[in-house]
């Protein structure tokens, strides 16, 4: 207001010209003409800023609409604008007030806070296979509690173009057995994907002492499934199932305890359901994973399953031993130590040609070359199975 004042007095009582007035004050002729007609008129009050806001909004939401978008947004807290668009669109809201529209009425509702936005690392790259089972993407997240205090784990699978669940598997302990039950399921299930994201040791033995296969990488390859592995410290590598288990957080483990954990996998298969086929991404344009997973189902290929891994274990060619205090066993006249932590395990023995596999449940420990050829004496106990219902 000062700096209009300063230059309306060197046009009117300096007798400068409009043209020196603007190149001094860097604005236009038009500019300094404005400013003298509004001093003319109103005098040094008219000189003060103006209402940016405009006279006339051309599109402006209904308040009937408005409404509605509210009480959306108290029914279910997690819906944001784009959300709440696509319900009202659903619903025969045509057209629905776009989602900059609803973010303005929620934020003068006070039900969202107006904060910065997360910054995303320039060396941040999307990518997407092209087709169903291509590639999924495994992991096992926690925070799943039991009214007696146990904290269970989630095995899940995602399909990396659809977004959709192919695994979600309830577990007392993220072990061999139960993961590879659950794994095996969602085979048997989907069909078998070309590829396999994973991070974690149940998946793989990469970080192990002794190179060695878990059972998980065992059926996979017997299966011709390629095996990925994320780099140590890379949880954008595996995003899409880290960004599904923040849902899942979100939306269905909140505050929740279950009585056990079969009514656990009951609810969730529930919400896996509605996850699935109901409830839109934004990632697909808002379609649900359904509709990516099912468009190209051809695609899908399902030899039928390669399950040797979890052969019987009581041929004349296993054999079942308890490691002792110290850790060792003996297998035809072979001693041999398994590891002192072990102590009391059972473990079963594969006598091959060459030689002796140890497996503890459907863990394989250790592979020892067999030095001798000394009579395989059976124990009583039984060999471990396991089971696929």
């Amino acid at each position: 207001m000062e700096q209009r004042y300063d230059a309306v007095t060197l046009v009117m009582r300096d007798g400068f010209s409009i043209t020196e007035i603007a190149a001094k004050f860097n604005v236009s002729r038009q500019t300094i003409y404005r400013w003298l007609a509004k001093y003319e008129e109103g005098g040094l009050e008219a000189l003060a800023d103006e209402s940016h806001r405009p006279l006339h909004v051309p599109h402006p939401m209904d308040g009937v609409i408005e409404v509605r978008v509210l009480d959306l947004r108290r029914r279910h807290h997690l819906w944001g604008p784009k959300r709440i668009q696509f319900e009202l669109k659903k619903a025969g809201v045509d057209p629905p007030p776009s989602h900059m529209a609803i973010y303005r009425a929620l934020l003068r509702a006070g039900l969202i806070v107006k904060g910065e936005r997360k910054k995303v690392l320039k060396t941040f790259k999307r990518w997407e296979r092209g087709r169903p089972m291509e590639l999924w993407q495994m992991d096992v997240v926690g925070s799943i509690f039991t009214t007696d205090g146990t904290e269970a784990k989630i095995l899940t699978g995602i399909d990396d173009h659809s977004r959709f669940m192919v695994c979600h598997g309830v577990m007392a302990r993220a072990t061999a057995r139960p993961v590879c039950e659950h794994f095996v399921a969602a085979l048997e299930r989907w069909g078998v994907p070309e590829e396999i994201l994973t991070d974690g040791k149940v998946f793989t033995n990469r970080f192990g002492l002794t190179p060695t296969e878990v059972l998980f990488d065992r059926i996979r390859r017997d299966n011709g499934i390629n095996h990925l592995l994320t780099a140590p410290f890379s949880p954008t590598t595996t995003g899409k199932v880290e960004r599904f288990h923040r849902t899942l957080r979100q939306e269905f483990l909140t505050a929740r305890v279950f009585s056990s954990l079969e009514v656990a996998q009951r609810e969730l298969d529930v919400w896996i359901t509605t996850y699935n086929t109901e409830r839109p991404h934004q990632s697909l344009k808002m379609a649900t994973p359904a509709d990516r997973f099912y468009a190209a189902r051809d695609a899908v290929r399902t030899p039928p399953l390669d399950l040797r891994a979890l052969e019987d274990r009581s041929g004349d060619d296993w054999v079942a031993r308890t490691i002792s205090v110290n850790g060792i066993i003996s297998v035809s006249n072979q001693v041999f130590s398994c590891g002192k932590h072990r102590s009391g395990h059972l473990v079963d023995v594969h006598v091959l040609d060459t030689l002796l596999q140890v497996w503890d449940g459907n863990e394989l420990l250790k592979t020892v070359p067999r030095t001798t050829k000394g009579e395989i004496r059976k124990k009583k106990a039984e060999p471990h199975r396991m089971r696929i219902e």
